[in-house]
């Protein structure tokens, strides 16, 4: 322990990068999204300490601390505004598709046809009115593999 307790008085620069560098090798070797800010807090204090800033150890680890806690929940922050839980995940291709117009590419007999939409052609089905080839339809819902459309 005094070992340590030396090696920190002599250079606290190089403990804190170490912390700093082990943290970051887990977090991306495992992408558990909590170790990316306590490794960067971990960076932060090891340049405070480089720039010779008088902090004792316990100053130190109450400023990684801090640090961490903060950036934490900017970060948590910035990604509800970024990205909100009501928009629809962009893995999600089908949940997307509603509420966008589609062009008819084979037209509509006995109310299924097929529609182009998002780059991909889709079997759709319609009640009523069958548009012609070449018409637009809305995205109503799915079922299954096949859209449910309404006529424009």
């Amino acid at each position: 322990m005094d070992a340590l307790t030396e090696l920190h008085a002599a250079q606290p620069f190089w403990i804190w990068l170490a912390l700093g560098v082990i943290l970051l090798a887990i977090e991306a070797a495992f992408s558990t999204e909590w170790l990316l800010w306590p490794a960067v807090s971990a960076g932060v204090v090891a340049v405070v300490t480089a720039l010779g800033l008088p902090l004792n150890f316990p100053g130190e680890v109450a400023l990684f601390a801090a640090l961490t806690v903060a950036a934490t929940l900017l970060s948590r922050r910035l990604i509800q505004r970024v990205n909100p839980s009501d928009a629809p995940d962009i893995n999600a291709r089908d949940a997307r598709l509603i509420g966008q117009r589609a062009q008819v590419v084979q037209a509509f007999v006995d109310g299924r046809g097929r529609v182009f939409v998002s780059g991909a052609e889709w079997v759709a089905e319609i009640e009523g009115a069958a548009p012609l080839a070449g018409e637009s339809v809305i995205v109503e819902g799915m079922d299954g593999p096949k859209l449910k459309v309404r006529a424009v």
